[in-house]
């Protein structure tokens, strides 16, 4: 027989209550973030403020490149996931496990059971009533896999060094993936690529819809490259996990990276990164940052970077304030956007288990002199905070709320800074934005820039 006992707050030890707290937390945690997962995550969004306000914007269909006004749409992705086999052994997806080995291919999206562009172009511009349309990937093609990390090495004159084998065979990998983006930048006549980095919680299949959301919309005038890390692990302690797997993903980043800036055609590189891919994208990022610094180089030219993008970010705040401030992380750029939502469970949830406030929950009302004149000396960072409409904004608001997708697009479209004409931001204090749910608000004085700069384009 089971006695039953019962134990009031005032019995348990101080620290035993705390560590309680927290494994509550994350159990709260880790229903929370399952929320919306699966087929929502994979789901056309609803077209964004800057077309379904009075006086918007068309679907910018006629600058898509004809190459790529497609039913059918090609989502170019790097993994270090562990690939899913067929019975035949071959590559149809990608699970949760780590793989030393880097991969670079390409999955093919399905909007839905639309039969012609014309059809995506009215649900996209609000013309029609919008139905769910599911991005369904149909199936991934692996262009070239690199060979598994660490290379194997020698011992020789007291260091050690890869074999002229394994640098031979890691070579042949990034001329394969250098090729095929060079070839797929002179076939649409574009210079530039946009970069997802996903979140906790995301399998490959999500991150893959989220990536078609944001490329879609924003008129896709890049090629998209999804860079996929081992999220999405089974469990109690899945979150942990999938910050262990981040950490382990960060040496692969910062090989993407270096890969995707030596390709010759290409001319800029933008960013976006959500929940704890931020952490990801960061660290590989400031590491490669302090590599240029100490051989003299200038950072942007050698990694072509252009915009980043950190949504609802799963940061530690005084982590990024040594990064953006101390460590001038922003110079790195041409401007850093960073989208915070002080009502955002899942970050609040993270903090409690993380013991420190996270970049993507600050409260404007919790900001003290401090925090306020590191954000106004942070150079070209722009903290955006994203304001509560009709629509739940959730952690994943940065792809499902109309209004914050519009300044994505407007930024990615024009790289018009917070507060221009072009991204009539609200201004709170310096590099401190407010953005309210019917932002852009009045179309007018947008629409003549996008039209200035859709001449000058």
């Amino acid at each position: 027989m089971v006695a039953l006992v019962r134990v009031t707050i005032s019995e348990i030890a101080p620290s035993r209550f705390i560590w309680l707290c927290r494994s509550v937390a994350l159990l709260a945690l880790m229903t929370l973030a399952g929320c919306g997962a699966g087929a929502e995550r994979t789901q056309l969004a609803a077209p964004p403020n800057l077309v379904t306000l009075e006086g918007g914007v068309d679907y910018p269909s006629e600058s898509v490149p004809s190459a790529l006004r497609t039913v059918q749409s090609e989502i170019l992705y790097v993994t270090d996931r562990n690939p899913v086999l067929s019975e035949a052994g071959q590559v149809v997806g990608y699970g949760a496990a780590r793989s030393k080995q880097m991969a670079y291919g390409a999955s093919l999206v399905d909007f839905g059971n639309l039969q012609s562009w014309e059809e995506i172009v009215a649900l996209s511009s609000g013309d029609v009533p919008p139905d769910i349309v599911q991005l369904k990937a149909q199936r991934v093609q692996e262009i070239a896999r690199f060979p598994a990390t660490p290379l194997p090495y020698v011992s020789g004159g007291g260091r050690l060094q890869t074999t002229p084998e394994a640098n031979a065979a890691y070579d042949a990998s990034i001329r394969v993936m250098r090729r095929d983006l060079s070839q797929r930048l002179r076939e649409t006549g574009l210079d530039r690529v946009t970069v997802y980095v996903h979140g906790f919680n995301n399998d490959f299949d999500e991150a893959v819809g989220t990536m078609a959301n944001v490329w879609h919309f924003s008129g896709r005038q890049s090629l998209p490259v999804l860079y996929s890390w081992p999220a999405g692990n089974d469990g109690v302690l899945a979150y942990f996990r999938d910050s262990e797997a981040g950490e382990f993903s960060v040496f692969h980043f910062k090989e993407f990276m270096r890969v995707l800036a030596s390709v010759p055609d290409l001319k800029r590189i933008d960013i976006i990164a959500h929940s704890r891919g931020t952490v990801v994208t960061t660290v590989a990022l400031r590491e490669l940052l302090l590599e240029a610094r100490g051989s003299g180089q200038d950072v942007r030219k050698v990694l072509k970077t252009g915009t980043l993008i950190l949504a609802a970010a799963d940061l530690d705040v005084g982590v990024a304030q040594q990064r953006l401030v101390a460590e001038r992380f922003g110079n790195a750029f041409e401007q850093i956007n960073i989208y915070v939502n002080p009502n955002d469970g899942a970050l609040a949830l993270s903090s409690i288990i993380g013991a420190f406030d996270r970049v993507g929950g600050m409260n404007l009302d919790n900001l003290n002199d401090t925090d306020r004149k590191d954000i106004a000396e942070s150079g070209n960072v722009s903290v955006i905070v994203v304001e509560r409409g009709k629509r739940s904004l959730g952690h994943t608001y940065f792809r499902r709320n109309p209004a914050v997708m519009s300044d994505i697009i407007l930024t990615l479209w024009t790289g018009a800074k917070a507060g221009s004409v072009a991204r009539p931001l609200r201004n709170v204090s310096p590099n401190l934005y407010a953005l309210p749910p019917d932002y852009p608000g009045d179309m007018s004085a947008v629409v003549d820039v996008l039209n200035a700069f859709a001449d000058h384009s």
